[in-house]
């Protein structure tokens, strides 16, 4: 699993990089976190505000810093989402 974090490195951004890495650890899965603070890059997503959290390139929030149960949720229907698309 990939997920990024877009943004501009702000206290704001770090914050959802340490709830989602204390989410994935949670979890148990093997996820790739990764910081996203190049405006070009962050501009390929349909965001307006930042920080951003994409989760396999799809961007699951935006403008806010979701509760590490709301980022438990996204990744775990982001599974599921996977697990179907093999079935």
């Amino acid at each position: 699993m990939e997920i990024k974090i877009l943004g501009p490195g702000c206290t704001r951004c770090h914050q959802l990089k340490q709830a989602t890495r204390e989410a994935v650890n949670e979890l148990g899965i093997d996820a790739e976190i990764e910081e996203v603070r190049n405006i070009k890059e962050i501009t390929n997503y349909p965001i307006l505000t930042t920080p951003g959290l994409v989760i396999d390139e799809k961007l699951v929030c935006s403008g806010q810093i979701p509760t590490k149960a709301e980022i438990t949720a996204f990744i775990t229907t982001a599974l599921t989402e996977d697990s179907n698309e093999i079935s």
